[in-house]
């Protein structure tokens, strides 16, 4: 659905006014995150699911926004897409139309499908066209009345924060290896010897480029398999169909970079069940119980949603990535990336404490 099919079906679907609502919030974003002087303006979205339209709603609300600043702003509304689904000719046709320098925003309840024509990769049609670019990904994990969550992490003090960012990303590069521990039990070596910190702040100014909002965390792959150890997740845990907040804690046993030993209640046996529906189909069944990130929540306003967006932007957590990472530098490729996120982290590099 195109512009005016787009506002007509969330005018019908009571959700119009609440787009007017968030636009407040999300117009604040267009320059410290974007520096948006008069490009032309992609918003993709999708329907959502019933009481989890999130994906709907900040895909109208940006639109608003977009409006506020007398931008050129197109918004195309698509049925939900998983991975192996190609998004809807009206996306494709968008895309393939919007001239080179240009922005576009993605929030999607799961995935933005297959493009066809234009690539395997998002990002790397993006980087050829030198577009910027925001998304939030897997929204249907975020009920209606929690839509705020992520409107309140995405309205921060983006200056202080990427600050803080860049700092934290230093020392990362300056490391040779990572050693966390909580309360809870976690106890993890991570090497990033030689790996370079990659800082998710939210500055998508340079064309080309783009990442999440909300932002918040600073990450690394590992290096290679030289993560051993073992992690209590007890914040939120993605699997195949959604985020779970934790009720009963996962614990996680990892040698060699792979996890070994999964163990805890309902939670840990959906993960479990996860990884193998992902081993049973993967052309690389190896790389699914790898390792693949570690990253560290620096969001001042973020909260736990059931919701990873949000979730592993939370300051106070830590996360480690389960799969593929060669997307964001690494050398994973697996059929899935799930993030498991666990509360206050005690971290060292190289026996030096990270204060945050």
């Amino acid at each position: 659905m195109e512009t005016v099919e787009s506002l007509n079906w969330l005018k019908q679907n009571n959700f119009y006014e609440s787009c007017k609502k968030y636009s407040f919030y999300l117009k604040k974003i267009f320059t410290p995150c974007l520096a948006i002087q008069n490009e032309r303006i992609l918003i993709i979205g999708d329907k959502g699911f019933e009481n989890r339209n999130a994906s709907a709603i900040l895909s109208g609300a940006y639109y608003l926004a977009a409006q506020e600043f007398n931008l050129n702003a197109k918004l195309v509304l698509q049925d939900v897409k998983s991975k192996k689904d190609t998004a809807d000719e009206d996306v494709i046709n968008s895309l393939t139309d919007l001239k080179e320098r240009n922005v576009i925003f993605l929030n999607m309840s799961d995935k933005l499908g297959n493009i066809g024509e234009l690539g395997k990769s998002f990002r790397r049609w993006v980087k050829k066209r030198q577009h910027k670019f925001v998304s939030a990904m897997s929204l249907g994990d975020l009920l209606n009345h929690n839509i705020n969550l992520a409107t309140e992490a995405i309205d921060v003090n983006y200056k202080p924060m990427q600050l803080e960012h860049e700092k934290i990303r230093k020392l990362f590069d300056a490391a040779e290896e990572a050693h966390i521990t909580t309360d809870a039990g976690t106890d993890l070596y991570y090497n990033i010897k030689n790996i370079e910190g990659i800082s998710a702040d939210g500055s998508y100014i340079k064309n080309g480029t783009g990442g999440n909002l909300p932002a918040g965390e600073v990450y690394s792959p590992p290096n290679g398999k030289r993560v051993e150890g073992k992690v209590v997740i007890d914040a939120s845990s993605r699997n195949q169909k959604r985020t779970i907040l934790i009720k009963e804690p996962i614990t996680l046993i990892i040698k060699e970079g792979s996890i070994v030993e999964i163990s805890g209640g309902k939670e840990a046996k959906e993960l479990e069940n996860t990884l193998k529906w992902a081993e049973s189909i993967s052309k690389h069944p190896g790389s699914v119980r790898r390792i693949c990130e570690l990253g560290i929540g620096l969001n001042p306003k973020a909260r736990l949603a059931g919701a990873m967006i949000i979730d592993d932007k939370v300051r106070g957590t830590a996360h480690i990535g389960i799969g593929s990472n060669y997307w964001f530098g690494g050398s994973i490729y697996a059929i899935l990336h799930l993030d498991q996120v666990f509360r206050n982290p005690k971290i060292l590099l190289d026996d030096k404490l990270l204060d945050i």
